[in-house]
């Protein structure tokens, strides 16, 4: 995931808004991980969970990479509150499906999902159980798409 993100991040430009889709362990922050050493950012890069925004000032002299996690977001208006700075950054928005809209006219959405093997999902509600019994290097599939 991080060497699909440093190629990725080799390409964007201040702007440009992607959203990450993707369940529990997936691999968004890890890919957000490799867009920031694409572009060339200062890190440490870590899920923003708690803080619901972190940015990364260029070190190269590109755009800073803003990362917003919007899992503990009600609304399109709460992430709209955050104030980010759409146009002079790199945007990467984890848990943002339906929530950009009203951000830019256009973004790009990738979807990431995994293979569990019978492992760490219940299946009556989707959601993973032990964290442990997720597979770091099970294959990915990765969907990139425009929207809208």
């Amino acid at each position: 995931m991080e060497e699909l993100g440093r190629t990725i991040g080799g390409m964007l430009r201040a702007g440009d808004l992607v959203v990450l889709t993707g369940p529990l362990g997936a691999g968004k922050t890890t890919l957000t991980r490799g867009i920031g050493e694409g572009l060339g950012v200062r890190g440490p890069v870590q899920s923003p969970t708690f803080v619901l925004a972190r940015t990364h000032p260029s070190l190269v002299g590109g755009a800073p990479l803003v990362h917003v996690d919007a899992y503990r977001i009600g609304s399109a208006l709460e992430l709209e509150d955050l104030d980010i700075d759409v146009e002079g950054s790199v945007t990467i928005v984890e848990w943002g499906r339906g929530m950009v809209d009203h951000l830019r006219d256009t973004w790009w959405e990738i979807e990431l999902d995994r293979e569990w093997h019978g492992h760490g999902v219940d299946t009556a509600c989707g959601t993973t159980g032990r964290e442990s019994e997720l597979d770091a290097a099970a294959p990915r599939l990765v969907t990139i798409s425009r929207r809208p």
